[in-house]
């Protein structure tokens, strides 16, 4: 087992909390019953992610293991992640076929690694017909980034997969033009859901709200149209530190704090105008960002009032 695998094992042990511990491994099933009872579960988690390291390099344990560890540990917190919905379609008066879950592993993991050359794929069965599938992206000339997975849920007997969300966006097409190899798949309106078959419908409803909200807010500041092209705005801070707290050697400090904040992209006011609606900050922006097409500015300097 190289370093790299071996990081992976030790990275992904550690994230167990020790009071699942040993039903994670369990349910793991690599290690035998007889190897996890030599093992002292009552030592520092540092020792005895060691000494579980330790017994998997002597199984030999591959890459593929350790992915199927991390699958169990997702497993059992799923609820901590959100996930994204694909709904199966068929032609009318197509026929259902008997569904063979081999051959779907083997077409799926054949069509990724054809369109991507660096991907890794692990699959882990489940109750229910189901499958969890683990995406481990990589790049044409980059491996595969273990430790920013995407995880994909499938009921063989339903018309749904369910997709952990992800920052590479840009792959999710990808995914499901894989499940066109036994159906036809088509998107959802985005919603983001809890992986639970009894969940409450209001919170899908709320989740929808307040998707419609960030989509208003954001027509309403940056309008309909395409942005102007911009490729930086650049901010310049003068200012006395200011905190809730008393005392400090900054709330002291006499002279104003100075420091130059820039930001770049190829397409900076589009770039902006899809933070919100991606999930990655709030709506509305602050009026520093949202203030440069109004303003017909780029360069900003901000001082006390």
């Amino acid at each position: 087992m190289d370093e790299t695998v071996a990081e992976f094992f030790k990275r992904t042990i550690l994230k167990i909390p020790m009071t699942e511990m040993m039903t994670i491994l369990k349910a793991w099933g690599f290690l035998s019953e007889n190897q996890l009872q030599t093992v002292n579960f009552r030592q520092r988690k540092e020792s005895l992610v060691q000494d579980l390291v330790l017994l998997c390099e002597k199984k030999r344990a591959s890459l593929n293991d350790a992915a199927i560890l991390d699958i169990v540990y997702t497993q059992f917190h799923r609820h901590q992640k959100v996930w994204d919905v694909f709904r199966m379609s068929r032609e009318p008066g197509e026929d259902i076929d008997l569904f063979d879950m081999e051959q779907f592993k083997r077409s799926f993991k054949k069509i990724l690694q054809r369109a991507l050359k660096n991907v890794t794929i692990s699959f882990r069965d489940a109750e229910e017909n189901a499958v969890w599938i683990r995406i481990a992206w990589g790049s044409q000339y980059r491996k595969p980034n273990q430790y920013r997975p995407v995880y994909v849920v499938y009921y063989s007997q339903t018309p749904y997969a369910f997709t952990s969300s992800s920052q590479l966006r840009s792959n999710i097409p990808l995914l499901g033009q894989t499940f066109e190899t036994h159906n036809s798949t088509t998107p959802l309106q985005e919603r983001s859901l809890g992986l639970d078959i009894n969940m409450d419908s209001r919170i899908i409803h709320e989740n929808r709200i307040e998707k419609e909200r960030v989509q208003r807010v954001t027509q309403e500041t940056f309008g309909y149209y395409p942005q102007p092209r911009l490729e930086f705005a650049q901010y310049k801070l003068e200012t006395k530190f200011k905190s809730d707290l008393n005392g400090g050697i900054l709330a002291e400090r006499e002279e104003p704090l100075r420091c130059l904040i820039k930001f770049s992209s190829p397409h900076l006011l589009e770039a902006l105008k899809a933070l919100a609606p991606a999930g990655i900050a709030d709506a509305p922006l602050s009026p520093l960002l949202t203030c440069i097409p109004n303003k017909g500015m780029n360069y900003f300097k901000i001082r006390d009032k």
